[in-house]
């Protein structure tokens, strides 16, 4: 975990001069989001790529839930919850996903992605 942690943080250093943190953060959602979609529109083809897919997309929201509980932190207690909330529901639907993989199962962890994302950008 720790080695994501590094190249997050080392990713988001050298995008600093380029992107904002909220781009950043956007860009790896729909990254994420991307991922899960290729999975889920080849599946007959792609099915093995799907732990990789859902262990990116769960560790991207472990680093986000790792953000929004930092002291620094200068977001409001409830969106905090919100997103902590939200961090919750996708972690339970990952572990469900993989129980029993189904590549319709992969839509809400893509719009919600998605969906944060534009949020993120202002959209």
């Amino acid at each position: 975990m720790q080695n994501g942690f590094n190249a997050y943080a080392a990713a988001a250093k050298t995008a600093q001069a380029v992107v904002s943190p909220r781009e950043l953060e956007a860009a790896l959602l729909v990254k994420a989001a991307t991922r899960l979609q290729i999975v889920a529109d080849d599946w007959d083809q792609r099915a093995d790529e799907l732990e990789e897919a859902l262990t990116y997309n769960r560790r991207l929201w472990t680093l986000l839930v790792s953000a929004v509980i930092a002291e620094d932190n200068p977001l409001p207690v409830g969106i905090k919850q919100n997103i902590l909330g939200l961090a919750n529901f996708i972690f339970n639907h990952t572990f469900k996903i993989a129980a029993e993989p189904k590549p319709q199962s992969l839509r809400v962890l893509v719009n919600i992605n998605r969906d944060i994302a534009a949020g993120l950008r202002g959209r």
